[in-house]
């Protein structure tokens, strides 16, 4: 009798202390990145928090009390978001942008900007998951363009997007307009990328329309916290040879007969165009959380030859 009671104590005591164990919580071990209302950043684990601070621990083991109301955003962050030398480096806030043309890495839902350029400003909205819009113009509101974007994940580093732009002159040019739906292929990820794009863009003004294939490579290396190398392309492929012939009648003066006679004249006229191209590499600043300045320098690549053009290209990023 004595030896049953010794194993049912021994077995609640147990099961008591095996219960609290599970009960009890588990320490905080991830590293978050907490970014200030003034634009300053703190990177360390978590010790406690409450409605009023938060008590972190950093790498060099300081405990620094973060009052809540100066805490605009709190992240976890991945070892691969610093490089070799332990230097916190992070996504690229825009790595969905180039100088002109986009990616397969979806647009996050609820993330907005705008990219202020030197001719006038283009608005990108995230509304749904790997879906955006936007709209871009002028100064003047010459030309208005529509963009569509939805993104698919095909791997850990492979995505591919589907879009298009739609245009109008506007109260100028009414009937002028353009399109281009296009197709991009993107490997890497926010703060290293490539990206492989193509679509047809057609141009129409009253009753005539045209239109020529465009291609472009693009991609950027994030190096630091703040500075990010971009390149991009905007290629108008050449188009193949199109002869036409046309014919007309023409006065022609007949020294014979001393008269001007009627003669048909033909000759051939070859339509092809060649091909053209911006070449932009540059770089972009990150000034703060959500803002960025990026410049380039632009290489014209037309008839086998590139001309490069004096004045850089000028952008700047804000988040909406």
């Amino acid at each position: 009798m004595k030896i049953l009671l010794l194993i049912s104590i021994s077995f609640f005591i147990s099961f008591c202390v095996h219960s609290q164990a599970d009960t009890m919580p588990k320490a905080d071990t991830n590293v978050y990145r907490i970014i200030k209302t003034d634009g300053g950043e703190l990177f360390g684990k978590i010790l406690k928090q409450d409605a009023r601070e938060v008590l972190i621990i950093t790498e060099d083991n300081r405990e620094v009390y973060i009052p809540q109301h100066v805490i605009k955003k709190m992240e976890i962050i991945d070892t691969k978001d610093f490089n070799a030398s332990g230097t916190f480096i992070g996504d690229d806030k825009f790595a969905t942008r180039y100088f002109l043309t986009t990616n397969g890495l979806p647009v996050v839902k609820g993330e907005h900007y705008v990219q202020w350029n030197l001719f006038g400003p283009d608005f990108q909205f995230g509304l749904g998951n790997n879906f955006g819009v936007g709209v871009m113009t002028s100064w003047i509101g010459i030309p208005i363009i529509g963009t569509i974007k939805k993104s698919w994940q095909l791997s850990d580093n492979a995505h591919i997007a589907l879009g298009g732009l739609l245009g109008t002159g506007t109260y100028i040019r009414p009937d002028f307009g353009g399109a281009l739906p296009f197709a991009t292929l993107s490997f890497g990820d926010r703060r290293t990328n490539i990206a492989f794009s193509s679509g047809y863009g057609a141009i129409w003004a009253g009753n005539g329309a045209e239109g020529r294939w465009i291609t472009s490579v693009a991609g950027m290396v994030k190096l630091s916290p703040k500075i990010t190398l971009v390149f991009d392309s905007f290629i108008l492929m050449p188009t193949a040879d199109d002869f036409v012939t046309t014919s007309y009648n023409q006065e022609v003066y007949n020294p014979t007969t001393m008269m001007y006679e009627s003669q048909l004249v033909t000759y051939e006229e070859n339509r092809s165009r060649p091909g053209f191209g911006l070449l932009i590499p540059g770089l972009r600043w990150h000034k703060a959380e959500g803002q960025a300045f990026q410049f380039g320098f632009t290489g014209i690549f037309y008839d086998n030859d590139i001309v490069p053009v004096p004045i850089p290209m000028v952008q700047w990023y804000r988040s909406l």
